[in-house]
């Protein structure tokens, strides 16, 4: 039997990075590989230009995996993902059913869904100060506003002053993730299994987005009441406990419950 790796993947213009400790709490709670990449434009792709389209950048991800992992080239991989990550796992699982063992998909939209449900039309101005700031203090403040409801964690945030300021992402970058996500509409059902979470209480993508996607997939859904659109950020323990429940129903990594 190949083995089973689970692969993080992050949304528009964060990095792995981002993920803070989430990697290795999924490793010790499950016992198996936790790997992550960065999308190009982003971490230590941010001197690439990103692709226009989620295909391209999904194919590029997959490079990537070959070379970054030759190890576990033949495993079988269990893609979790939040909001355009989750547009680049679905269409991987679709690309290479094969080798997608399951989708864990976390406040993602799709062009299922009106375009003033998948951006909220009460954060563009937020989302228009974010984009202009040059100062990465405010910025990063901003990107909090705008995807977390816990109270700011001034330590976090220099956390991600300092990825900011290691690997920018460019603003014709942010652009360009920006065009590609907007256009993803998913043509084909991914064949494994596949969760969709969401956050209620998320002020910059409307929950409904995840609801739609879900019913498209014929997939389950489980909501999260209080967190923002970052949701491994603001109830890490409660995702935590959900991919739990999920990957033993699929025996990744723990026996089937």
């Amino acid at each position: 039997m190949a083995a089973e790796v689970v692969l993080l993947l992050r949304g528009l213009v964060r990095e792995k990075r981002h993920w803070l400790n989430f990697p290795s709490q999924v490793a010790q709670q499950l016992n198996v590989p936790v790997l992550t990449l960065d999308v190009p434009g982003c971490g230590a792709l941010c001197q690439q230009p990103s692709p226009l389209s989620i295909q391209q950048m999904r194919q590029q991800l997959q490079q990537q995996f070959g070379l970054q992992f030759p190890q576990h080239r033949h495993a079988r991989l269990h893609l979790c993902a939040i909001s355009m990550g989750g547009m680049l796992a679905l269409d991987w699982a679709v690309a290479a059913p094969a080798q997608v063992a399951s989708l864990v998909l976390i406040n993602s939209s799709s062009a299922l869904s009106p375009f003033w449900h998948r951006l909220r039309p009460a954060q563009y101005f937020t989302l228009l100060r974010c984009m202009l700031s040059r100062q990465p203090e405010q910025r990063e403040a901003l990107i909090w506003q705008l995807t977390s409801n816990q109270p700011l964690q001034p330590e976090v945030i220099q956390q991600w002053v300092h990825i900011a300021c290691e690997s920018p992402v460019s603003a014709a970058n942010a652009a360009r993730q920006l065009w590609a996500a907007a256009r993803f509409r998913p043509v084909t059902k991914a064949q494994c299994p596949v969760l969709v979470l969401a956050s209620q209480a998320d002020r910059l993508v409307d929950w409904q987005c995840s609801e739609r996607l879900a019913r498209w997939l014929n997939a389950e859904v489980r909501l999260h009441s209080e967190a923002g659109h970052d949701l491994p950020l603001d109830d890490p323990h409660w995702l935590l406990a959900q991919l739990k429940l999920f990957y033993s129903k699929v025996k990744c990594g723990l026996p089937a419950i």
